[in-house]
């Protein structure tokens, strides 16, 4: 009789024992662990991400360069399609093949990238007008949500290598985005687009929506109490002109180079084109986009998505001329009136000569300025070098580096874009090393042409623009740079309205500013000259060993109180007087007077045309 007494509390203990073990576990998985909630809520909620409005970019006038337009996204859940949906119908609905629809259904499940219950990208890039024809029929095909997505439209087919294009994430850019980016978002790969992508993406925002047992969607949950609402990008007026910037595309039209003009006061970029360019609408993000970038990409000899403007660099050829001078008066190596006889030609060696300009006596650095004179440049450069002692030239050299230093070369400037090239400014460790072999160093006769801006020495348009800023401003320039204002009123960054003064008496800049007159009104570049505009600038010819040369200007104008400076570097274009030096002074008179006087005409007509067959993109070269 014990013994069955005992049994039966041996029953109840080990009931109750595996009762408690039930309570806890069941304790452990309703209080203690999300698991079961959050699968609950995968059934029971639709997490819907709200993108936000890109911000709108305008010109400094005002006018739209870029807006936003719609496009769709269907999205798919596997598990949830009708195996005995109408295919063909749905895919003649979206302009699709069945190949295609195959393709885009049928996912590596064992990928954890994707699920056959979680949403999917079925197709992407859906324009308004096919979207509102599949819209009619969309309850037909259970299984496929649309989402309205943003591209960027571009009213005018200018300034497309400025303003720069949007594209899809990568899995890097998700990896390092902290949770902001997920599988087909968008983001600015280029230009502005990526520069400004903080400000102009904006921040998404969440709806959750409440579903029933059959996936219907009923309300939302808990009367959106959880839900937040897309913040929209901030909108950009930005310094570029677009009745300039058309123009200017259009005198670079057929030709190869960068062209930058600079508003000298401000710092702000008034122009900037890469040519050939291309119609930003290529690169939209619609269906035609995959077409235009693969011929923009196969064009390796034009290579029109490079901006040739901030990343080619090129020898800077006679232009660079003004620059020495200033630092020479500066060190006090050279004086203005200092006259320099020359024979036509500079003698490097005994067997070894280096041919100038045929022109007047130079009596004084005005008028070297004016009449190119290599010989002049080349005996002014050696005695900069040898300040110190003529066989330790690198201490000049240095010297002399440490003020080009001050007027932005051989580092970046630090505009506000995507990529900017800092140009090669060498200096003695750089020959130390390339002539490393001589036992006794190497010496300044070796490296003159560096006095004339070829050698080893290259820079940017963008840095031969702020050149001509330095010499309009007699000593100082801004950081070149786009954004002018946000229409919300937030203040620029400091270093886009701090002034950067070069270590040069303002006295120096006279002389050197009145042979860059000289040069316009008497010199190389008289083509360039415009009644009453009061034109300064310096033609150069940068000379290369692959090919005929390349033509190059730079200048500002008026002389006085400057309004613009520019500098335009065409490749292959020969003398700086023949193409580079009339598209200046076209665009600099289009930006002052705002029309092109009658008797140059003739020079606008021949600058339109080009010199070379070179190939532009607009949106009939895909269509």
């Amino acid at each position: 009789m014990r013994h069955l007494v005992d049994r039966k509390y041996s029953v109840i203990y080990a009931i109750s024992l595996v009762a408690l073990i039930l309570t806890l576990k069941a304790a452990h998985l309703q209080l203690f662990s999300n698991k079961y909630k959050e699968q609950a809520q995968k059934t029971t909620l639709e997490k819907s991400l709200v993108y936000p409005s890109r911000g709108i970019i305008y010109d400094r006038n005002g006018k739209t360069l870029v807006f936003n337009k719609s496009i769709y996204i269907i999205y798919a859940v596997y598990r949830k399609i009708d195996p005995k949906m109408d295919t063909t119908l749905f895919c003649s609905l979206l302009g699709i093949d069945k190949e295609t629809f195959i393709t885009n259904l049928n996912k590596d499940w064992k990928n954890p990238q994707f699920h056959k219950s979680i949403p999917f990208v079925f197709l992407n890039k859906v324009s308004p007008e096919q979207y509102a024809i599949f819209q009619e029929h969309l309850y037909k095909f259970p299984g496929f949500y649309p989402e309205q997505r943003s591209i960027r439209g571009y009213p005018h087919n200018h300034a497309s290598h400025v303003l720069g294009y949007l594209g899809e994430v990568d899995k890097k850019i998700i990896e390092n985005g902290n949770g902001i980016y997920i599988a087909g978002d968008f983001i600015g790969k280029s230009g502005l687009e990526i520069a400004y992508e903080k400000e102009l993406s904006g921040g998404k925002g969440v709806n959750y929506i409440l579903k029933d047992n059959l996936g219907r969607q009923v309300g939302s949950y808990d009367n959106g109490r959880l839900d937040s609402m897309a913040n929209p990008g901030e909108d950009m007026k930005i310094s570029i002109d677009l009745d300039l910037q058309a123009y200017a595309d259009s005198l670079m039209m057929n030709k190869r180079g960068g062209l930058v003009a600079i508003e000298p006061s401000t710092g702000e970029i008034l122009a900037m084109v890469s040519a050939p360019t291309y119609d930003p609408n290529l690169l939209s993000l619609d269906e035609n986009r995959s077409a235009g970038m693969q011929q923009l990409l196969l064009d390796t000899i034009n290579r029109p998505l490079n901006n040739r403007a901030v990343t080619n660099r090129y020898p800077p050829g006679s232009i660079f001329k003004p620059v020495i001078s200033l630092i020479a008066l500066q060190k006090g190596v050279t004086w203005v009136n200092r006259p320099i006889f020359c024979p036509g030609f500079f003698r490097l060696s005994a067997s070894k000569v280096q041919k100038c300009h045929a022109h007047q006596t130079i009596h004084n650095i005005s008028e070297a300025i004016q009449h190119s004179c290599n010989t002049y440049y080349f005996q002014i450069t050696k005695d900069f070098l040898d300040l110190y002692s003529y066989k330790k030239p690198g201490i000049g050299l240095d010297t002399l580096v440490s003020y080009l230093k001050d007027f932005g070369l051989g580092s970046k400037l630090g505009l506000d874009y995507s990529y900017e090239n800092k140009g090669l400014i060498p200096d003695s460790k750089y020959y130390d090393r390339v002539y490393s072999k001589e036992t006794n160093g190497w010496r300044s006769m070796w490296v003159l042409s560096l006095g004339i801006g070829q050698g080893e020495m290259q820079l940017t348009t963008v840095q031969m623009a702020n050149l001509a800023v330095i010499m309009a401003n007699r000593g100082y320039y801004i950081t070149p740079h786009f954004i002018k204002n946000y229409p919300s009123g937030k203040l620029l960054p400091v270093e886009f309205t701090n002034k950067k003064r070069v270590r040069i008496d303002t006295k120096y800049f006279q002389p050197v500013v009145d042979g860059l007159e000289r040069v316009v009104t008497a010199g190389t570049a008289r083509i360039a000259f415009v009644p009453g505009l009061d034109i300064c600038g310096k033609t150069g010819t940068s000379q290369n060993p692959h090919g005929k040369d390349h033509s190059v200007f730079f200048g500002f104008a008026p002389k006085n109180n400057p309004k613009i400076a520019i500098a335009v570097f065409i490749e292959n274009a020969g003398w700086g007087g023949d193409w580079a030096a009339p598209i200046a002074s076209l665009l600099m008179e289009k930006y002052i007077k705002k029309s092109i006087d009658p008797s140059r005409k003739y020079l606008e007509t021949k600058m339109f045309k080009g010199l070379t067959n070179v190939k532009n993109y607009d949106l009939t070269t895909i269509r």
